[in-house]
């Protein structure tokens, strides 16, 4: 942990380094601008004067002469300032552009170390948890109650195992685009109903209510529509006390199919409520950031969604908590 905290102190004091160096040569080089422009304009003052003064010494002064070299000054002036706001442009938007693409490198460099250390915790947990309820059960002989506890709790963690390699390899095929989607009728309310009932059964000590509308058909990819039900539901036990309540809402209104799954956690704040789709992106609040995830559930769940050519959002579940609903028009 201390090697870790060292680490990432080491990162952001490299990376302020790093800016701090970039700020410094950017505003180098505009300074050199301004100075070359104010240089210019200096002799462009300085040769107009002498061109002047040289007609003056004459015992003639020929007035076409002193308008040409006006407009000659003036034609170099508007040269210089052109060409220095030109350049002045093309310095900050490059700036600006090397900027966003460094930032957005660095923000899915650590959101990639984040998802790495996250993943190697969701792999090793389930798996030292069924070792050793195994070797519970391979060295004492427990009680039968005991025993089915043990079993119950192993296959709560192959399950929870099995979800994250599947959300894993499907965000990989769906990314590579080589995950076929397959257009089936598909009998929504059965579809929720069983992976609501999945839930109940893995998580007894959770009240999942379900309100669903009867005889809802929907043309979907079976697999990909559970997947993105599940990752809702999953979620909501996620981010929200044992005692709370999740709630499934399935309903078909004026030709729209309303999925919507609701919790009574800590809830989004608004600022976030955008980025919890993004991959590989976690709430920062301290509950949310204590709790088991890897960041890839909501991104796929949204992926899947549009691939249905439906839409998804989140919205703030009263009095607290949070609501994500998924529209599709019926088909």
């Amino acid at each position: 942990m201390a090697s870790s905290k060292f680490k990432a102190s080491f990162k952001i004091k490299r990376l302020r380094t790093i800016f701090i160096i970039y700020w410094f040569l950017l505003a180098y080089i505009i300074a050199a601008l301004v100075w070359w422009f104010i240089a210019l304009m200096q002799q462009n003052n300085i040769l107009t004067e002498y061109k002047l003064l040289q007609l003056h010494d004459n015992a003639v002064i020929d007035q076409q002469k002193i308008n040409k070299i006006q407009q000659d000054k003036k034609r170099k002036t508007a040269q210089y300032i052109g060409e220095g706001v030109t350049f002045l442009l093309l310095i900050i938007t490059g700036a600006v552009f090397i900027f966003r693409v460094v930032r957005r490198q660095f923000k899915q460099s650590q959101q990639q170390e984040n998802f790495m250390m996250a993943i190697t915790h969701e792999l090793k947990t389930p798996i030292a948890v069924t070792k050793l309820n195994l070797e519970t059960l391979q060295k004492h002989k427990l009680p039968m109650e005991q025993q089915q506890r043990l079993i119950t709790n192993t296959l709560q963690e192959a399950d929870r195992l099995n979800d994250l390699c599947n959300n894993m390899l499907l965000a990989s095929q769906i990314e590579a685009g080589g995950y076929q989607v397959t257009d089936e009728q598909i009998d929504l309310t059965t579809l929720v109903y069983e992976c609501a009932q999945d839930f109940i059964i893995r998580f007894p000590q959770r009240t999942i209510d379900t309100n669903l509308q009867q005889d809802i058909y929907f043309t979907g990819d079976r697999l990909l529509l559970q997947i993105a039900v599940n990752n809702l539901l999953d979620n909501a036990i996620k981010y929200s006390p044992r005692e709370s309540n999740v709630t499934v809402d399935l309903k078909n209104e004026n030709t729209t199919i309303m999925l919507s799954v609701k919790d009574e956690g800590k809830g989004i704040a608004d600022k976030e409520k955008e980025k919890v789709f993004d991959k590989f992106y976690r709430t920062g609040n301290m509950h949310t950031k204590g709790a088991k995830g890897t960041g890839l559930g909501l991104y796929l769940t949204k992926k899947i969604v549009q691939q249905h050519n439906g839409n998804i959002i989140v919205t703030t579940n009263q009095p607290k908590g949070c609501n994500f609903v998924i529209s599709f028009k019926e088909n």
